[in-house]
């Protein structure tokens, strides 16, 4: 189950990867500057998947507008990551939680997909500048996309 509304959000530090280079990126590194949204989803290169990260992608400008970050994290390697953004135009930060101790601690972990092993569940979460969680959706399958008329509600009403 997917950590509760007004909880303070679980730290991390995941690897992207973009061109030739790997980078951590830190939910730290947005606190006292910008709301930030994670998006949770199961796989790259799966229709679900792609039509939530395109969709955002293209989208992106409403987000920055609402003072929001927006990154996808999934248990997929950056590697993987990044050959599934460039081949889709993906332009949002990809987040590779390969050893899935970050969808453990937000409550998605999913034992096992079709077989394929555990992947995080799709979910978001609209975390403030302070880091406490304002927004927590986990949808009832892999194959429903989360609220996102929700999720720009919860950051209009946080303000820029």
């Amino acid at each position: 189950m997917a950590i509760a509304v007004g909880t303070k959000a679980p730290a991390f530090t995941l690897k992207s990867k973009s061109g030739d280079a790997l980078q951590d990126i830190s939910l730290s590194d947005q606190l006292g500057k910008k709301n930030t949204v994670l998006l949770f989803f199961p796989l790259a290169f799966t229709s679900v998947c792609t039509q939530e990260m395109c969709d955002i992608s293209q989208g992106i400008q409403e987000f920055a507008n609402l003072n929001a970050a927006v990154y996808g994290i999934s248990v997929d390697s950056p590697f993987a990551q990044e050959a599934w953004a460039q081949k889709e135009r993906i332009t949002i930060p990809l987040l590779s939680d390969l050893n899935k101790k970050v969808a453990e601690a937000y409550g998605t972990l999913l034992p096992d997909l079709i077989g394929l092993g555990s992947v995080s569940a799709r979910a978001a979460f609209v975390i403030d500048k302070e880091g406490v969680v304002q927004y927590s959706e986990q949808t009832l399958t892999p194959k429903d996309l989360p609220d996102f008329a929700a999720v720009k509600e919860t950051l209009k009403k946080l303000g820029a």
